[in-house]
């Protein structure tokens, strides 16, 4: 499975989504486009990357640009991947 599916699978379930995200492309924006994705969904999804991809984020890592579109997020994670 392609880091994009992965993340977008993700995505759905953590914001409860039902299924709104089979139709997100790389250019969907996220932070501030989705009203589910606040400060603490943040967090939430973090932690899922983190514990169903084996990825591991530093506090520092993280920024607003990283979740501006469903791209800039699936490349964040292409690049912690093992």
């Amino acid at each position: 499975m392609d880091t994009q599916k992965q993340v977008l699978r993700i995505l759905d379930e953590v914001l409860s989504l039902d299924g709104r995200s089979a139709s997100f492309t790389r250019d969907t924006a996220l932070l501030g486009a989705i009203p589910e994705l606040d400060s603490m969904a943040v967090v939430s999804l973090i932690t899922a990357l983190e514990e169903l991809l084996g990825i591991c984020v530093e506090d520092d890592e993280i920024e607003g640009a990283t979740f501006a579109t469903v791209g800039a997020l699936s490349d964040f994670v292409q690049a912690r991947l093992p």
